[in-house]
Formats: structure tokens, C-alpha cells, sequence
């Protein structure tokens, strides 16, 4: 099986509207540019977005917010981006908001097969609303489902034409998770390389969960807030 695509939009042939999709990514450290541009030029519309964040107004899960091509976000921190906090409060936009270990561990638990998990995070919230509750021990706790997805859109530092990846420090974040939780995983990589040349060792994301993959380029790595000293 040919897992190689020449460039984004080809691998991103078939996301339609109304797609669920899992974007890699904390902040702006390790995102998909590549996929997200492809999104954006493709035109799709009323997308699930799943990710940690929603982009900044100009860069990012952003650029599908500024053209409305977000239907709903579920996400944990979203508070760089004024588009996305101008849609919600004017009712353009749903928005599901998951504490942030919550939401890492409903992605595990769908790459593992499993279909929910008791949590005390959240209970007592507007986070619990509709949620099951049960008592473990004298304390409270809310059933949450596994997240899935239809498309899973990770960038990896390097990768090989099976579809093993390798991550470059924090860039792992959600993405090694999410790789694993969507029924086909889309892997842009800085650096493709033929089979042998990865160390077994050093590989996070096994080739068996890679359905599609691709170099990218022109890479921004922008950086989401820069904090200097005087």
C-alpha cells in the first residue's frame, strides 16, 4: 500500500463539508500548516475541529475561522484568537469547551478502544451538564465519551514512506494521541526518508496508524505569544 501523496491537497482529497476533523498541535507549536492551508483552498465548510487550540486570528485553525469554514470547535484554551471570540458571542459558532487533560484523555482512550472513562474534572460545572455521574469512593465523577474522528491531521519532524513519524520535543503534544483516534491519519512531515533510516527506537507514532503522509514546506513555526525579558 502507497502511503506517500505528493502534497496536501491530494491527501486531503476526499475531507468533504461537514467533516469531523483532529488537529495536532499546543498552541501554534507542532500544527498541521500544510493540511490547514489545503483546508482553507479547498473551501470546505461546517467542519468539527477538534484541537487543544483554536489558532490566532491570522495564523492557524484561525485561518478556517476568518472564513467561516468552522461549524463547531472542541477545544481546551482558546483565548488568542478575537475571531473565534467574536463568532461565539454572537452565536456563529458551537463551541464545546473540555478541560484540557479531559480532552487529552477522550483522544487516548479512542485510539485504545475504549469507549468512556469517569473523570472528577468538571463535575459540579457547566461542564457536566447531560453527563452521567457516578460515585467512586465518596466522590463524584462524570462519564466522558472517547473522541473520534474522521480525519486525524498531525505534523511530524520526520517520517518515513510506511508512515512511521518522529516528533522534536514538545511538538508531540496531542498529535501522537490524535494520530492514533482518526479513521484515516494525514502525517506532514519536514523530512520523508525511505524505510531503515528512522531509529526503531526513536519512533513515537508506528507506521500502522499512518494511512496517509506527505513532506511539507514552507514551514512559519510561528510562535504564539513571545515573552522577552528588558
Amino acid at each position: 500500500m502507497n502511503k506517500v501523496f505528493a502534497h496536501a491537497m491530494d491527501a486531503l482529497h476526499d475531507v468533504a463539508d461537514g467533516a469531523t476533523l483532529m488537529l495536532g498541535g499546543f498552541g501554534l507549536c507542532g500544527i498541521p500548516e500544510n493540511c490547514i492551508a489545503a483546508l482553507v483552498q479547498k473551501g470546505v465548510s461546517g467542519l468539527t475541529c477538534i484541537s487543544n487550540n483554536a489558532g490566532v486570528d491570522d495564523f492557524g485553525l484561525g485561518l478556517l475561522l476568518q472564513r467561516r469554514q468552522i461549524k463547531k470547535m472542541m477545544s481546551s484554551y482558546v483565548g488568542e484568537n478575537a475571531e473565534f471570540e467574536r463568532q461565539l458571542l454572537q452565536g456563529e459558532l458551537e463551541v464545546d469547551l473540555i478541560p484540557q487533560g479531559t480532552l487529552a484523555t477522550r483522544i487516548q482512550m479512542a485510539g485504545m478502544g475504549i469507549p468512556a472513562f469517569f473523570t472528577p474534572a468538571g463535575y459540579g460545572t457547566e461542564v457536566a451538564e447531560g453527563k452521567e455521574v457516578r460515585e467512586f469512593d465518596g466522590k463524584k465523577y462524570l462519564m466522558e465519551m472517547a473522541l473520534h474522528a474522521d480525519f486525524a491531521m498531525v505534523k511530524a519532524w520526520r517520517g518515513d514512506t510506511m508512515g512511521n513519524l518522529v516528533f522534536r520535543k514538545t511538538t508531540r503534544n496531542f498529535s501522537t494521541s490524535m494520530a492514533r483516534a482518526g479513521n484515516i491519519t494525514i502525517a506532514e512531515v519536514e523530512e520523508l526518508v525511505q524505510p531503515g533510516e528512522l531509529d526503531p527506537d526513536s519512533i513515537h507514532v508506528p507506521g500502522i496508524y499512518v494511512h496517509r503522509i506527505f513532506k511539507g514546506a514552507n514551514y512559519g513555526k510561528r510562535i504564539e505569544r513571545r515573552t522577552v525579558q528588558e
